[in-house]
């Protein structure tokens, strides 16, 4: 009878270890593993305004790149004439825009102070809240934003903390919004765009992709901005 007993008392003990086990695997690795601090998002790009003259030539997708903090963004338009990367540097805190286009290279580097002029051109008001959703099987929380410009636009984004990316947001005018934005809107040559996150892969970043290429003409934000407004 006794031996009995400590059979069941192992067979309770395994178990109660397995399970407590599991728990803190699970916990270890945030929301079912899905915290993850490298990796590709795939998100889907549309024109707010489909009346806008360049909305048959904008981007429908957009790619995310991050690692160790770094990001880039990638983008083609117009049958693939066109393609633009913006690659955030955390280190240097420096936002680096790179166009090609027809064969030739451009890129605009942008510091804090040059960032602040550019966001401030789209200035924003946040009102927080408790709602959420899920967006490409991450929770994101609700924020309700309102455009302080002749328009007062107002629209939500989403954003999620299950992505670790510390300051994610510091070239952009959503600075204010701890989190990774996984559905949002922004504004650039009048031409306004949502973009919404579609998958999340967590797979190995290259570090040249965070690299300058050294082949392209430096110029200016003022020339950057002429060579898309021309387009129109």
């Amino acid at each position: 009878m006794l031996s009995l007993f400590n059979l069941n008392m192992k067979n309770r003990f395994c178990i109660s270890f397995l399970v407590i086990f599991s728990v803190l695997l699970f916990a270890s690795c945030g929301d079912n593993g899905k915290v993850v601090s490298e990796g590709v998002i795939e998100f889907d790009a549309k024109v707010v305004d489909l009346s806008h003259p360049m909305a048959s030539m904008a981007p429908t997708k957009m790619t995310f790149k991050f690692k160790d903090n770094f990001s880039i963004v990638e983008m083609s338009a117009g049958m693939g004439f066109l393609y633009t990367s913006f690659i955030t540097n955390p280190e240097e805190k420096t936002l680096t825009q790179f166009v090609k286009m027809f064969g030739k290279k451009f890129a605009v580097i942008q510091k804090v102070a040059d960032l602040k002029i550019e966001n401030d051109k789209y200035p924003l008001e946040f009102t927080s809240t408790n709602e959420t959703k899920v967006i490409a099987g991450y929770t994101c929380t609700k924020v309700h934003v309102k455009v302080k410009n002749e328009t007062n636009e107002e629209f939500d984004v989403f954003y999620t903390k299950e992505i670790s990316i510390e300051n994610s947001n510091f070239t952009n005018p959503y600075s204010e919004i701890d989190g990774v934005l996984m559905e949002y809107q922004m504004k650039k040559f009048g031409i306004e765009m949502r973009f919404t996150a579609k998958t999340v892969s967590k797979i190995e970043v290259g570090d040249d992709l965070f690299k300058f290429d050294k082949e392209s003409k430096i110029i200016n934000q003022e020339e950057m901005d002429e060579m898309f407004l021309n387009m129109m």
